[in-house]
């Protein structure tokens, strides 16, 4: 079979191609960090603002908006990480040499946004995530908004 597809192949010569992505253009964009950044501030304050569940209501509520806040902070962070491993090259860290530490950075805050109940670290999360928007979209040619749900 090896030697079939070798044939073929010899006769059916292809050009060569590059990619700049690990997938083709266009399937990048930070805006699913985004809305999940966003889940995870509004999940925390509703939180914050709810305050303690005193009753058995108040605590399926709670829990709810938890589960919410941790596996929106955990999404967040695949987007990132894909963003990061798959769609950054070298050429961006010439560009944007602090570019590792913005991304590292970032993950941490998702990561602290699951373990604590703070809107400070959750804004945090979403400005570092804007950061990334601006910086990937520079990287683009391009100055797309920075818009937000909420």
């Amino acid at each position: 079979m090896f030697n079939v597809m070798a044939a073929v192949a010899n006769r059916l010569p292809a050009d060569e191609v590059s990619a700049h992505c690990d997938g083709p253009c266009g399937v990048y964009d930070p805006a699913s960090a985004r809305v999940a950044a966003e889940a995870v501030l509004s999940m925390t304050k509703k939180l914050v603002d709810a305050g303690p569940a005193t009753t058995l209501e108040a605590q399926n509520t709670q829990s709810r908006y938890i589960a919410i806040k941790e596996q929106q902070a955990h999404l967040a962070k695949e987007e990132l990480l894909v963003l990061w491993t798959d769609y950054f090259k070298p050429p961006h860290l010439e560009a944007y040499p602090d570019l590792h530490t913005t991304f590292w950075n970032a993950a941490k805050l998702c990561s602290e946004a699951k373990v604590h109940c703070s809107v400070e670290v959750s804004t945090k999360l979403l400005a570092a995530v804007e950061e990334i928007h601006n910086i990937f979209w520079a990287t683009k040619g391009r100055d797309d908004a920075w818009v937000t749900a909420s």
